[in-house]
């Protein structure tokens, strides 16, 4: 628990110098531009869709009865931008693996472990495949878990269970993609898991957060890369 906590204090102490802040919000805008741009012209084709998935539940029939007959169109359109708010907040946090955190790592080595040597044990061919791997599992894990979320005390767990694996399965590669060979990378990943999916949850509560979570992407990212080479540090000095 101790190295989560140094992590995030020490990732916030970074996010506050001047490269890192001018990477702050680019995440975020560019993930509302793309999904924005898509509503622009998938919008009809997304409540048209969302409602025949309404149709084919018993949901149906409770909507279709009293004021909900009258405003089960608008339901529909609150639903999508309920659920247009996550998918912005993972495609920031995709956006960051991918094309952040190279920059970001450097910062941090640099500044804080500057005697790591680099191993080079990965590769951007291997950040996006990465990235598209947990992204899939994701939403794959988001999607078959829905039933759950309505019929069961667990809606308030799952998105933090999900969010914590997207977070650590994202942010760990990158993390360590320059610094490490690819058996430290394995041998990290084996011995902190637990701290790595305590990470990812404790920082997946900020996607709940007003305006925090606009911000939070780049803060994500730094935490994870403090934990991740503190972890490669102390097992290069155990070898």
């Amino acid at each position: 628990m101790q190295s989560v906590i140094s992590a995030l204090v020490e990732a916030l102490k970074t996010l506050f110098h001047p490269k890192m802040l001018s990477l702050v919000l680019w995440p975020m805008l560019v993930a509302v531009v793309l999904w924005v741009g898509a509503a622009l012209f998938f919008w009809a084709d997304w409540v048209a869709g969302l409602t025949g998935m309404v149709q084919a539940t018993p949901l149906e029939q409770w909507m279709a009865q009293g004021f909900f007959a009258v405003a089960s169109h608008y339901l529909i359109a609150i639903i999508l931008v309920l659920l247009l708010l996550p998918a912005i907040y993972v495609t920031a946090l995709v956006i960051t693996a991918v094309f952040a955190m190279p920059m970001m790592v450097s910062h941090v080595a640099q500044k804080n472990y500057p005697e790591l040597e680099r191993k080079q044990g990965g590769s951007n061919a291997g950040s996006v495949a990465n990235a598209a791997v947990a992204t899939v599992v994701y939403c794959v894990g988001w999607a078959l878990s829905l039933p759950l979320w309505l019929l069961s005390p667990l809606a308030l767990l799952l998105p933090l269970v999900l969010m914590a694996y997207l977070n650590q399965r994202l942010f760990r590669y990158d993390a360590l993609a320059e610094h490490a060979s690819r058996e430290e990378y394995a041998q990290v990943i084996e011995r902190c898991a637990v701290k790595l999916y305590l990470l990812g949850a404790v920082v997946g509560l900020l996607q709940f957060v007003p305006l925090l979570n606009l911000f939070s992407p780049i803060y994500v990212g730094l935490a994870f890369i403090h934990l991740c080479l503190a972890e490669l540090k102390q097992l290069r000095k155990a070898a």
